[in-house]
């Protein structure tokens, strides 16, 4: 594959994920009450740490990374748990849990990759439908504007991102090759240039920010290990592992290549050592971002050198915070338009994988009935368990987690524990 092939399906996984990567550190900042500089300080260093994050996943090797085309970023989990922590305790207690929670999955990586029989089709199926139907909402709310916008539903706006995904479908039915494989780069591109032309385009981001930046260690002090905080993150860092399982069951399916136990471990590992250097370096918790996989089912390119690519220019993004700040100026609507067809196929990509499941058996049925409903009512109704305590909140007000957890736990109880023998004996009508 050329360079420039190469380079563009790489910026297109950059921009898939781009959106997520940096809307963390935003919302987390915000609510801590962080400075300018310690803020700007927080989004370049997890663009540094996605990319490092995703080269340790792509690297297979003898002890971490699991070989296939997967980007990762900071996981949405975290974000409430360290708002939490961050206020109690303060922000060293964050990033001892978060370094002790990358310890515990280094360590618990090879026990856990013996759990595949608790991730069978019935539940990596119904977690990857769960992810996409829950990314869907967030996909709706950029195309009218993103939340909370002044100019949110303006017809200016709707037409914008269906023009975006209007061209894209145009690119994907009539090219093939190339062109097709990087349709949502190109859609992304043609919008933002019509968007400028509406005025939409802010470049203000680009002249404030600066030209190089260096990693830290400890920048916001040494770790403080607080008990509360490391359960709390270790916690966090297990349903991040479940929902890891389910991409890495989807990309498996997707590249045609089987998954061993090693396989497993050794991605649960490069994540484990990804938390670690979350934590060293002050940036986040890092997972497998579905929204990538998605980007991959729709062009069609499934080699690793495309996500090398990717993660390399993460890097550069976090050291360079001027560039990165580049990718900043695409208005939500034109994101909006692209992530309905990337978060679509994340959705339709589940439903395949749910293809091979029984559907003769009503209990398959069930799982996938409260799994998916329990997934997209969390979703629509984020404040439904807004008065349980935060320790059990991290399970229920997250949809991927709450849909994730119900079809983890009625597998278990519909196909892995033993049914007892019932013989039922069916009255005649006679009688």
């Amino acid at each position: 594959m050329n360079p420039m092939k190469l380079f563009s399906l790489g910026l297109q996984h950059v921009l898939a994920m781009y959106a997520g990567a940096i809307i963390v550190p935003l919302i987390v900042g915000s609510a801590l009450k962080l400075s300018t500089e310690q803020l700007t300080y927080l989004v370049a260093i997890d663009l540094f740490m996605c990319g490092i994050a995703t080269l340790l996943q792509v690297w297979k090797n003898q002890f971490f990374g699991i070989g296939l085309p997967i980007v990762l970023g900071c996981t949405f989990t975290a974000v409430g748990p360290i708002i939490a922590i961050g206020q109690h305790y303060g922000m060293s207690a964050v990033y001892g849990a978060i370094i002790a929670a990358g310890v515990f999955v280094v360590i618990v990586a090879k026990y856990f990759s013996k759990l595949r029989t608790f991730f069978p089709p019935i539940v990596t199926g119904s977690v990857v439908t769960v992810i996409g139907l829950t990314l869907i909402p967030a996909a709706m709310n950029n195309m009218a504007g993103g939340q909370g916008a002044k100019d949110f539903g303006d017809i200016s706006n709707i037409a914008l991102s269906f023009g975006v995904l209007l061209f894209i479908i145009f690119l994907y039915r009539f090219f093939t090759g190339f062109i097709r494989s990087i349709a949502i780069l190109l859609g992304m591109v043609a919008g933002t240039i019509v968007a400028a032309w509406m005025g939409k385009v802010d470049l203000s981001a680009v002249s404030e920010a600066s030209w190089f930046h260096m990693p830290r260690l400890f920048y916001f002090g040494m770790p403080t290990f607080n008990i509360t905080a490391i359960l709390t993150m270790i916690l966090v860092a297990t349903v991040s592992l479940v929902e890891s399982t389910g991409v890495y069951f989807a990309l498996s399916d997707i590249c045609k290549r089987p998954l061993t136990d090693k396989d497993l471990a050794n991605g649960y590992r490069a994540e484990g050592l990804a938390i670690i250097l979350g934590g060293l370096f002050n940036a986040f918790p890092y997972t497998t971002y579905s929204q990538n996989v998605g980007l991959l089912q729709l062009s069609g390119v499934k080699t690793r050198q495309v996500i090398y690519v990717a993660g390399a220019m993460l890097v550069v993004l976090g050291l360079i915070p001027k560039i990165a700040a580049m990718t900043t100026i695409i208005p939500a609507p034109v994101l909006g338009g692209a992530m309905v067809a990337m978060f679509g196929m994340v959705i339709a990509y589940g439903i395949k994988m749910l293809s091979c499941v029984e559907f003769t058996s009503q209990e398959n049925l069930f799982i996938i009935a409260c799994s998916v409903g329990m997934g997209l009512g969390v979703t629509a109704v984020p404040n439904l368990f807004a008065e349980l305590p935060s320790s059990i909140r991290i399970l229920t007000d997250n949809g991927i987690v709450a849909g994730s957890v119900t079809a983890i736990l009625l597998n278990i109880v519909f196909n892995v524990l033993p049914a007892k023998k019932r013989v039922q004996s069916v009255p005649s009508l006679h009688e």
